[in-house]
């Protein structure tokens, strides 16, 4: 059986990603630097195994410390701007990908939900598993 294969783009397609197989997780993040990062109410992070990752096109990075006081770097676009991958320090096995950048994004959904004291309080998920 062939793997599953996923591709994504910043908004003008400059920076494109490639991710084969299933998500590790899913995970909508409410903390205030994704919600600063994306200009929404949250982020949702689509992580897979790094190897299985490839990007292409030209971006720049931003680094900057998590709570768990190591660091992670965004990568965007220099045409548009958009935040399409990051990788964390603290799980080096993986890279998250913005899920409004995959191709049917609507097919995946998050696996656990973090940072909720941040989460404004009109955002709801029901999640799986969760009552």
């Amino acid at each position: 059986m062939e793997a599953v294969k996923r591709k994504g783009s910043c908004s003008c397609g400059q920076l494109s990603i490639r991710a084969e197989g299933e998500p590790v997780k899913i995970s909508a993040c409410h903390c205030r630097e994704c919600q600063r990062r994306t200009g929404s109410a949250f982020g949702v992070a689509v992580f897979f195994d790094r190897e299985k990752v490839a990007a292409s096109g030209a971006s720049n990075s931003y680094k900057r410390l998590g709570d768990s006081g190591r660091s992670i770097e965004f990568r965007f676009c220099l045409a548009c701007g958009s935040t399409v991958y990051w990788m964390p320090e603290f799980r080096k096995d993986l890279v998250a990908v913005a899920l409004g950048c995959l191709e049917e994004p609507s097919s995946m959904v998050p696996t656990q939900s973090v940072y909720e004291e941040s989460r404004l309080r009109w955002v709801g998920f029901d999640l799986p598993g969760r009552d």
